[in-house]
């Protein structure tokens, strides 16, 4: 299961330092935050299916039909002469990647108690860390060494190695079925209202103002279809998201805490390799390598206080404090951002990785022990729906701050610091404080959150 877990999470960060060089070759610099935001839109929108859909057919089945989307995504991608096609290629990658992390992390649910489910998440921190530590340096080397379209063929041989041992091993898997009904009209609408959303801040104040007919419709669009979804929810015989998980407050409390942290995290892998070449003029591999930092002490720490959760009573206050620090150097990081050296970059992303790292596996943890075994797929899947929800709405109007400044029909070679000047750097510390702002809100609801004991193999 690292092997998807690694596939899952590696993207988004090895797209992330290709983004300005794709912006050029391509000479659509606009579009940028689709090649993410439409990634995160499918996969928002699949995660909780696949969630209920491995309770009906198994796991293995639910592994093997994400990883096959997955690599017709990535060939679509690879094969793109355009931003649309690449666009609609992301869409396909993440109809596929909404199954990889969730059902892994099921299986771990399937093997493992609560208790002891801590350390065996030492293991994905492993996968996690390594996707982190080698994808944004992947990421960058390719683009100014290669072509940005060996991103989506590289992962190719993982693939294949990953369906293999899927064929084999996931064969001895505990069998939990339970019957579902798969809630795709509920899915359809939060894709619709996400696109509709994303739509009205990506042409709003360049292709259209803020107040004309079509951006006000756009959103008069997301708004009734996200009440409409709302009201999907509320009457459904089985919602895309269960009732029953949210209406438990220490899941409410565990997702939140979740989501909003990863939201941040998620967003800076985005921004910053566009903020360091964008803005400071760094090279794509310089600006890839520095992110290696963030992303290996989030995993490490991560993998390191797993292995407390099961020995401590007080699990909870190890998270908490070094949240503080995490949104501390967020701040920091918007503060400095028109001054910022390499060697301060370094400290601030090391003190965010480490901020942020403890929260993971205790907000997975503390949902697993909230909810009956039966359950676990759903709540997984809810847990990620809402993390990606939460980064896609970040990333959209994070985006349409930084590139608001770019004209429209800008020529290809834009997205660069002579092009976009003194005022991108006020832009990139704006998104920063937001981000601390979302981190923020990830301590309040780790804070609120109860601290339950942990149930071992035999309350199971």
């Amino acid at each position: 299961m690292m092997l998807p877990v690694f596939l899952g999470s590696v993207d988004q960060s090895v797209l992330a330092s290709a983004l300005p060089t794709i912006g050029r070759d391509l000479g659509q610099v606009h579009n940028l935050p689709w090649l993410i935001t439409a990634f995160l839109i499918a996969s928002t929108a699949l995660t909780p299916l696949y969630g209920k859909f491995t309770d009906i057919h198994g796991r293995r089945a639910a592994m093997l039909i994400g990883l096959a989307v997955y690599m017709i995504g990535s060939l679509a991608c690879a094969a793109s002469p355009n931003m649309l096609m690449l666009i609609g290629g992301r869409v396909v990658q993440g109809c596929g990647a909404g199954g990889l992390v969730v059902t892994a992390n099921m299986i771990l649910g399937d093997i493992a108690a609560p208790k002891e489910r801590g350390r065996y998440y030492t293991y994905f921190s492993l996968a996690f860390m390594t996707a982190g530590g080698s994808g944004p340096a992947l990421g960058g080397w390719i683009a100014e060494h290669l072509h940005w379209q060996m991103i989506f063929l590289w992962n190719f041989p993982l693939c294949a190695v990953a369906v293999a041992i899927a064929l084999t091993v996931l064969r001895r898997l505990p069998r939990r079925e339970r019957p579902h009904r798969l809630d795709v009209m509920g899915a359809v609408l939060v894709i619709a209202a996400s696109s509709s959303f994303m739509l009205a801040l990506n042409l709003g104040g360049i292709r259209y103002p803020w107040l004309s007919l079509p951006i006000v419709g756009l959103l008069a669009c997301a708004l009734v279809l996200g009440a409409g979804f709302i009201v999907r929810l509320r009457t459904a015989i089985e919602p895309l998201i269960p009732i029953a998980i949210l209406s438990d407050r220490a899941a409410r409390l565990a997702i939140a805490a979740h989501s909003f942290g990863w939201g941040a995290i998620i967003a800076l892998n985005v921004f910053l390799p566009i903020y360091l070449q964008s803005a400071l003029g760094w090279s794509p591999t310089s600006a890839g390598l520095s992110l290696v930092i963030l992303m290996l002490t989030l995993n490490s720490t991560a993998g390191l206080s797993s292995q407390l959760l099961g020995r401590v009573r007080r699990y909870k206050l190890l998270p908490l404090c070094f949240l503080v620090v995490g949104v501390g150097a967020v701040v920091a990081l918007a503060s400095s951002a028109d001054s910022m050296t390499s060697l301060e970059l370094e400290i601030i992303l090391f003190l965010i990785g480490i901020g942020f790292g403890p929260t993971a596996p205790l907000t997975q943890v503390a949902l697993q022990n909230t909810v009956s075994v039966h359950d676990l797929g759903a709540a997984l899947g809810t847990m990620n729906f809402v993390r990606t929800l939460v980064a896609t709405i970040m990333i959209a109007a994070f985006g349409a701050i930084v590139l608001a400044q770019v004209p429209l029909g800008a020529p290809r070679g834009t997205l660069t610091q002579s092009f976009l000047g003194s005022g991108s750097l006020t832009a990139f510390s704006a998104v920063f404080l937001a981000i601390a702002a979302v981190l923020a809100f990830s301590f309040v609801a780790l804070l609120l959150l109860e601290e339950k004991p942990l149930a071992d193999a035999q309350a199971l």
